[in-house]
């Protein structure tokens, strides 16, 4: 678990440095650095998408889970939250981007393949390899963010720490389901995600990527009642 936490100060000492930067960026640079970081987000997205083994297990994940988030409307709730935290802290002259960071950065540090596969080997060997991997990625990542976005990216940490946290503690309730086919098709399903959040970061598109998110948990459902019939 102490992986998670170190994950967290990464995202933190990241975001630290990136807001010391800002002021000093002009608006072009940033402009430029956030199409970037957009495609490398189209790049792991990419990536990870061929991952899966059985399309039809995909569309399925996709279209239950954006039924799912829709109902529930997660994507308003998690730009709620990030609201609430842009009012407590009332910055001037970033209407919105608060939450923009907020959300945008926990999407990209929690929906990848790195973090689903490297959450459960932690909870359930104790390998902890990949999470450290991930956590100096997110360090550059948190750094470049939030120097385009501001603090929002900084209160991102929170979520990574309860939302990768929660993944490394359940691996060993949930690892007899979790066989290589499973994991395939929620780190596919996880890489669609980051592909959309990598389109909104570029400004070509707005998903309400946050829908998409219980698309991850129907991906290993789905494949493992395929197996039992």
């Amino acid at each position: 678990m102490w992986v998670n936490f170190f994950n967290m100060l990464t995202v933190i000492i990241g975001s630290f440095i990136g807001l010391l930067i800002k002021k000093g960026i002009p608006e072009r640079i940033s402009s430029a650095v956030m199409t970037g970081i957009g495609l490398c987000t189209l790049y792991i997205g990419f990536s990870g998408a061929l991952s899966g083994e059985n399309v039809l297990i995909i569309i399925a994940s996709m279209i239950l889970g954006a039924i799912c988030g829709t109902f529930f409307d997660i994507d308003t709730k998690l730009g709620k939250l990030g609201g609430y935290f842009e009012e407590k802290l009332k910055t001037k002259g970033e209407k919105g981007m608060i939450a923009k960071g907020f959300v945008s950065a926990s999407l990209l540090f929690c929906v990848g393949s790195m973090t689903i596969t490297g959450a459960l080997c932690a909870g359930i060997n104790g390998d902890t390899k990949l999470i450290f991997t991930k956590s100096i990625l997110d360090l550059m990542s948190s750094m470049m963010l939030a120097s385009s976005l501001g603090i929002g990216v900084l209160l991102s940490s929170v979520f990574v720490l309860v939302f990768q946290g929660s993944i490394t503690l359940l691996a060993q309730f949930i690892s007899p389901f979790l066989n290589s086919g499973a994991i395939n098709e929620m780190t596919c399903v996880g890489s669609l995600i980051t592909l959309m959040l990598g389109f909104n970061l570029m400004g070509i598109s707005k998903f309400k990527v946050a829908d998409y998110l219980p698309a991850i948990i129907f991906a290993p459902i789905i494949y493992n009642l395929i197996q039992l019939f």
